[in-house]
């Protein structure tokens, strides 16, 4: 490892350790969180509200390691629920990002299989159950959504998603 990557990969672990325990300072267990959803603009959009919801689409966690479907396309401005049910007898999660972000993620959840996960665009969901996802895709682009578990990711539990651009956005159109 390079130097550089050295002192990246130890300012992630920085980042995460001091996330995860800067989320728990006072802070009630309980599983029903109420409050504001933090809304954060990331390359592949920002939360979402359930009343802006234009579409919902039920994606299937399998044991088998893979999600059906396993693309999604979406319109830029789109606000999309994602349900995500897990059917199978382990613990599986949606991550949504790019391909980088999830590979980075994914390299930390083999060092510390116990992360905290608690973002918008996240999705833990024990086996039998169903979780879901109400993100706004307000970037034209093409990303990524994950099963991150320590193993998971690795044996190609993976998904696309193609946000197309919105016309009039200012982008050259064909004449």
């Amino acid at each position: 490892m390079n130097p550089i990557s050295k002192i990246i990969s130890v300012a992630l672990f920085a980042l995460a350790a001091a996330t995860v325990a800067d989320a728990h300072e006072g802070e009630d267990h309980g599983k029903n969180k109420i409050g504001p959803v933090k809304k954060e603009q990331k390359a592949w959009g920002i939360a979402g509200d359930a009343k802006s919801v234009k579409r919902t689409v039920i994606l299937i966690m399998a044991d088998t390691m893979r999600f059906t479907p396993d693309s999604i396309d979406v319109k830029q401005g789109d606000t999309v629920k994602l349900v995500i049910k897990n059917t199978g007898g382990v613990m599986h999660e949606l991550v949504i990002g790019t391909k980088q972000e999830l590979d980075e993620h994914a390299a930390l959840m083999v060092k510390f299989p116990n992360m905290e996960h608690d973002e918008p665009y996240m999705a833990h969901v024990a086996p039998g159950k169903t979780g879901e996802i109400i993100w706004t895709f307000n970037k034209p682009g093409d990303f990524d959504f994950a099963c991150l578990i320590a193993g998971h990711y690795q044996a190609g539990m993976v998904g696309k998603i193609k946000v197309v651009a919105a016309k009039g956005d200012g982008h050259a159109h064909k004449h």
